[in-house]
C-alpha cells in the first residue's frame, strides 16, 4: 500500500465533460454506492469521478509511481501493484467488490485469462476494455505484411506493451471457455464513439470492445 500523506488542497473531481469517452461509459455502468476495484487505475480519473459524483467506494492498483502521487492527491485509496504479479489479487475475498474494472490493459498482461478470471473472482461483475485487433484497419495492414499501427494501437511493434493482443470474436470464445457470462457489450471507433456499422459487424468495425461480464455459475 503506498503510505504516501498528502497535506496540501484535494484535486477537484472530473466532471461528465472532462471524463474520457471509455471511461465515462464505465461510469454508466456503475451503480451508485458500489465497491469498485480499478485495476491498472492510472491517475485515478475513474476513481475520483465515480467516488465523488456516485458515492461509491474505491479502490485502485497501479504500478507507476506518479500515477500513484496523483491519486493519492485525489484521496483515492490505492495499492502499488504490477498487473503482471501471480498472486495479485490474493489478498481480497471472494465477492468482496461489486465491480472490478480493467481498462486497456488486457493485451499487455503475460497471463490475461487467469486475471480475468481472478477479476470475476474478487468482484460480482467485471468491466474490461481492450483494443480490437480484428478492426479492418488492423487486417489491412497485414496483409500488406505489416504489424498494425492504428488510433487504438498507435505503437509500433518494437514500441508497445502489447503482448497479448486479441479479436473480438477470440475474447468471446475465451468467456464462453471459461464459463463467463457477457452481459453488455459496447464495441465503438477510436474515440469511443458507436457507429450503426461496429454494431452490426464488431469484429470488423470496432476499434475498442467494451464488456460487463460476470461468471455464469454466480
Amino acid at each position: 500500500m503506498l503510505e504516501t500523506e498528502f497535506d496540501g488542497p484535494r484535486l477537484q473531481a472530473p466532471n461528465r465533460d472532462e471524463l474520457r469517452p471509455d471511461l465515462l461509459r464505465i461510469a454508466d455502468w456503475i451503480a451508485p454506492q458500489s465497491k469498485l476495484l480499478d485495476l491498472g487505475c492510472g491517475g485515478g480519473s475513474l476513481l475520483h469521478h465515480v467516488t465523488e459524483h456516485r458515492q461509491v467506494q474505491g479502490w485502485g492498483i497501479e504500478l507507476s509511481e506518479p500515477k500513484l502521487v496523483t491519486c493519492v492527491q485525489r484521496g483515492i485509496s490505492v495499492i502499488q501493484g504490477d498487473l503482471n504479479e501471480p498472486d495479485l489479487l490474493g489478498g481480497f475475498t471472494d465477492n468482496q467488490f461489486d465491480v472490478a474494472v480493467m481498462s486497456l490493459a488486457l493485451q499487455a498482461l503475460k497471463r490475461p485469462n487467469e486475471m480475468l478470471l481472478e477479476l470475476l473472482r474478487v468482484g460480482r461483475e467485471g468491466i474490461v476494455t481492450f483494443p480490437n485487433f480484428g478492426h479492418w484497419r488492423c487486417r489491412l495492414q497485414i496483409a500488406r505484411g505489416q504489424m498494425p499501427v492504428t488510433g487504438s494501437l498507435p505503437e509500433r511493434w518494437f514500441e508497445t506493451e502489447n503482448i497479448h493482443l486479441c479479436t473480438v470474436k477470440d475474447f468471446e470464445e475465451l468467456c464462453v471457455d471459461n464459463g463467463i457470462k457477457i452481459i453488455e457489450r459496447a464495441v465503438m471507433d477510436r474515440h469511443h464513439l458507436s457507429s450503426w456499422r461496429a454494431r452490426t459487424m464488431p469484429n470488423m468495425f470496432g476499434e475498442i470492445a467494451q464488456y460487463r461480464l460476470k461468471l455464469a455459475a454466480n
